[in-house]
């Protein structure tokens, strides 16, 4: 098993299934994105480019999706919190997730990729 598969099936449920989600979506998006394992977590690329990754709160364990260009972006589920680059988006992995949001907001995040 490569080091993501067995990232992803370290995680325990509900979280597995949510990160399982989150990863194919964003790979299905465009067929551009690809999965790369760095600083030991689920890193996508856009164009060669590094784009977001996904990880957990380590207070909360909760699931999120952090985006490399993403400061642009004022969207009221974007948090920068203790980042000074990145913002992220939290994930409910008990709750469905809202594609319409993930998709503008990773919409929004391509535009500083074109």
């Amino acid at each position: 098993m490569t080091e993501l598969e067995i990232f992803y099936e370290s995680l325990d449920e509900p979280n597995r299934s949510c990160f399982l989600f989150l990863r194919k979506h964003i790979l299905d998006y465009s067929d551009v994105f690809t999965e790369h394992w760095k600083w030991k977590l689920p890193f996508f690329y856009y164009n060669k480019k590094p784009f977001c990754y996904l990880w957990k709160d380590k207070k909360t364990n909760l699931p999120y999706v952090c985006f490399c260009e993403s400061l642009h972006i004022n969207h009221p589920q974007m948090e920068l919190g203790d980042r000074k680059k990145m913002k992220a988006i939290t994930i409910y992995p008990d709750i469905d997730i809202d594609i319409e949001t993930l998709n503008e907001i990773i919409k929004e995040s391509l535009t500083k990729f074109d």
